[in-house]
């Protein structure tokens, strides 16, 4: 296998508040491979965001804080650690070794600068492009991205542009200068189907011209589906299961993943069918005890194993593993059982 473009270990990003401590990410590892979709999924405050901001330290400081861990860019220039990395210095990764679609675009982009001005400044900033030949080269990326009559679009404030231009103008930005890492942080959100289609096949198709990486953040398992290699599951700031999406859709060996298969909608349901739930609130990350499991308070099969530490890695395969104190045996029979139940074997 390839050597890792990426390489997370330990990575550890705690906020400090009036009220005490918030462990955001918890100890998370995991690699990225050259050309692969690396899918992290999740539901809202698992650490997600917290996770991609971190590795372009872009966690505000404070009261955010990177206070353990490491993030190591593998480039033509050697292994780098970004987390020891000044600002200056991460400025000359950030938009050109590893670029990053914002969740937002429309709070991402500059509202007072003209939308040629900001996809043109990574050019600016990292190859000293002129303006004028910053503004031609923004005019080609819009027209790759599907923008129509780029050369009167580059003119443009963001607030002239939909939600989907918006958002296909952020892609152009992050694909300025060809990056070796994507980071899309829920790409989609609040797109309409087609819009979502069509940007997720325009990540597709620059990921085989160039041969990028992407690491796509995302609640829409439907999306991790359809694009991603391998997935990472998320869970009260930790990595509670990792494999590639045929083992998280097909052979899922955690609680939680559990849960969030059986909450998808089916289509073959009847009309009445009600969508499932996982019984419970999320966790409070706020002084977060970490002599259990996370998933302690939700976790239909606790027992008393799960409250003495975060559970010991099993290593399933070359490419799954899952944080869960019940047996191999227990897994295979209660996920089946409990798949079956909620509808989510196929």
């Amino acid at each position: 296998m390839a050597e890792p473009v990426l390489s997370v270990r330990n990575l550890k990003t705690y906020f400090s508040t009036r009220a005490g401590q918030v462990k955001a990410v918890n100890d998370v590892t995991f690699d990225v491979y050259p050309g692969e979709t690396l899918g992290i999924v999740g539901e809202s405050g698992s650490g997600k965001t917290v996770l991609s901001l971190s590795i372009l330290g872009l966690v505000p400081d404070p009261p955010g804080k990177i206070v353990a861990g490491e993030v190591i860019l593998n480039g033509p220039d050697g292994p780098r650690d970004l987390v020891q990395m000044n600002e200056k210095q991460l400025r000359s990764v950030r938009g050109k070794d590893i670029s990053m679609i914002f969740q937002d675009p429309m709070t991402s982009l500059n509202p007072v600068y003209k939308i040629g001005d900001q996809v043109g400044e990574p050019l600016v900033a990292h190859h000293k492009a002129d303006k004028k030949a910053a503004l031609k080269q923004a005019e080609e990326l819009l027209r790759r991205v599907g923008i129509a009559n780029p050369s009167k679009r580059v003119k443009e404030y963001p607030h002239e542009f939909s939600g989907g231009m918006r958002q296909r103008a952020m892609i152009a930005m992050a694909l300025a200068n060809n990056p070796t890492i994507l980071i899309a942080d829920e790409p989609t959100t609040a797109l309409d189907v087609t819009i979502q289609a069509q940007i997720l096949e325009l990540m597709q198709a620059m990921q085989r011209d160039y041969g990028s990486a992407i690491i796509l953040i995302t609640h829409d398992l439907g999306v991790i589906a359809g694009m991603a290699d391998r997935v990472l599951v998320m869970y009260g700031g930790r990595v509670v299961e990792t494999g590639t999406a045929d083992e998280i859709f097909y052979n899922p060996q955690h609680p939680y993943t559990w849960g969030l298969l059986g909450s998808l909608p089916r289509l073959d349901a009847g009309g009445e069918a009600q969508l499932n739930a996982i019984p419970g609130s999320p966790p409070n990350l706020l002084n977060m005890d970490d002599q259990r499991c996370p998933f302690v308070n939700r976790c239909k099969f606790v027992h008393e194993q799960c409250f003495k530490g975060f559970p010991e890695y099993e290593r399933l395969s070359d490419t799954q593993k899952v944080a869960c104190t019940l047996s191999t045996a227990q897994r295979k029979d209660l996920g089946a059982k409990e798949l079956a139940s909620t509808g989510a074997l196929l």
